[in-house]
């Protein structure tokens, strides 16, 4: 059967959704390749309002950071591990070593099939608002089937297997279908990445967001992570008011700019001033500035310069990004006071 839920954001849709591993929960014992788990099978998310894609009350704290650099990574169609790996050093635990990702989703959607599926689904969407074809494939048969022994053929087997997209009363409804998710560690990042893809297609499209539906074959909770109220930190959001949506041309450049700025960043050629002028220099539309002040904070922080943090968050608009790197910042035991004073721009 499935297990249906629907919230207005993401923050409270996973609180729901940890509500079912409780000790008075449904969800039930279940082995697995990484050890073992609470699930809960045919899990039916619904996301009423996908802007509101931030979840505060998982603990510890998400990066706020490394979920941007993904979103940056997939949209960019890349699948190198530095960018992701600078901004979350334990995902080679998980993902597997090596210069480039096997599962990564932007490569699968916009190269590994000799098809830019983003660029043909936008294109298809225009020409025929009323297409119910619009089916974005991550799930490669040939590289990710288990062989005839059932081992994985990587340690990075995509989660996400395909999204469906479809424009009803002029807005852009998308479901996306995952065969694994992990509430604590996978959800709230899988979570952000595919509103944020929706979000940027309906700029293309010059059209609003639907609803998001979010459907997990399999929703488990790992014994390592339990009891889930141990992940639980009950917290409030400010909405988040900024749009991330623009026209295709400009999303286009706005996000090659942001690519540029995640491998100045990482490089341990940038010193604090490289950092800093690379932040400084980037041109881009406010809701996007915001991101980008995340990206800097968060590399600033693992440079050990706490001093330029304030400096550079106070460039942040978004209320609620802010809160959600002050939330990872109080992680680390190293809380942060925001200047009267923004840096200069050329």
């Amino acid at each position: 059967m499935f297990r249906v839920l629907e919230a207005d954001t993401a923050n409270e849709l996973w609180l729901k959704a940890a509500a079912w591993f409780e000790p008075e929960g449904t969800a039930a014992p279940q082995s697995s390749r990484c050890g073992n788990t609470n699930e809960v099978l045919h899990a039916a998310l619904s996301l009423v309002d996908p802007r509101q894609r931030w979840i505060a009350s998982r603990a510890p704290a998400m990066n706020p950071a490394f979920a941007l650099a993904e979103v940056i990574w997939i949209v960019n169609g890349r699948n190198d591990s530095a960018l992701l790996n600078y901004f979350n050093p334990k995902l080679p635990e998980f993902a597997g070593q090596g210069p480039t990702y096997h599962g990564a989703y932007g490569f699968r959607l916009r190269k590994q099939f000799g098809l830019d599926q983003l660029e043909h689904a936008y294109r298809a969407l225009i020409a025929n608002q009323d297409s119910r074809q619009i089916v974005l494939q991550i799930w490669d048969c040939t590289a990710d089937m288990p062989g005839d022994d059932g081992r994985p053929r990587s340690e990075d087997i995509p989660c996400n297997v395909i999204s469906l997209l479809k424009i009803r009363e002029g807005r852009l409804e998308w479901t996306q279908f995952m065969r694994s998710n992990d509430l604590v560690r996978g959800m709230p990042h899988n979570i952000v990445q595919f509103t944020s893809l929706q979000e940027i297609l309906a700029g293309w499209l010059d059209i609003e967001v639907g609803g998001y539906h979010h459907f997990a074959d399999s929703l488990h909770l790992y014994d390592r992570d339990a009891p889930v109220s141990d992940r639980i930190d009950p917290q409030s959001l400010p909405r988040n008011e900024e749009s991330i949506a623009l026209p295709k041309t400009e999303s286009d450049r706005v996000f090659s700019v942001l690519g540029r700025l995640g491998d100045i960043l990482i490089s341990t050629e940038t010193d604090a001033d490289g950092v800093l002028e690379a932040f400084r220099v980037a041109d881009l539309p406010p809701a996007f500035r915001s991101w980008a002040a995340v990206l800097t904070a968060d590399a600033l922080r693992r440079r050990g310069l706490h001093q330029e943090i304030g400096l550079v968050m106070a460039e942040c608009t978004n209320a609620c990004l802010a809160k959600m790197f002050e939330r990872w910042w109080q992680r680390h035991l190293c809380p942060y006071r925001e200047p009267n004073r923004q840096m200069g721009r050329s």
